[in-house]
């Protein structure tokens, strides 16, 4: 599996203690920038970095986006037909999100969700696998129309 992540200048700072953090887990992720801080940059840019590197290979890739609420990222990342993104704020909805609604996008919210948390959600999402009863795949077919 290979984690793609990106981000506004708002979580650049959260996105680069994730990086080191799974690179120490020796999980394979790559970062899709910015790799310095622009205050002008657009969350958007990034967001549709990391969801079309995530559908380079979808059935292996997974990607986190970051800004201050979590929101513009996760609305541009649900702009990108084959992309299902969601915020997480909690464990239990990090899981959720991955299992029930087959989500391949994580957006994290920096400006709410410290370092540490920020980890277990992603590793919450990346450790859990989407449900394969017909009522999820129904639900996924629905929204690829």
């Amino acid at each position: 599996m290979t984690l793609f992540i990106g981000a506004d200048h708002r979580g650049i700072e959260l996105k680069n203690a994730i990086i080191e953090y799974f690179h120490e887990k020796n999980i394979r992720i790559e970062d899709l920038g910015p790799y310095e801080l622009d205050p002008l940059d657009d969350a958007i840019d990034y967001s549709q970095k990391v969801s079309n590197a995530v559908l380079q290979n979808p059935d292996n890739h997974l990607g986190i986006v970051i800004c201050g609420s979590g929101c513009a990222v996760s609305m541009a990342a649900n702009r990108i037909k084959g992309v299902r993104a969601g915020v997480a704020m909690n464990e239990d909805q990090a899981r959720h999100i991955r299992e029930n609604d087959s989500c391949n996008v994580i957006a994290l919210a920096a400006d709410y969700t410290p370092l540490e948390l920020a980890c277990k959600l992603i590793d919450a999402f990346i450790t859990s696998t989407p449900k394969t009863e017909e009522k999820y795949i129904r639900r996924i077919e629905k929204l690829d129309k």
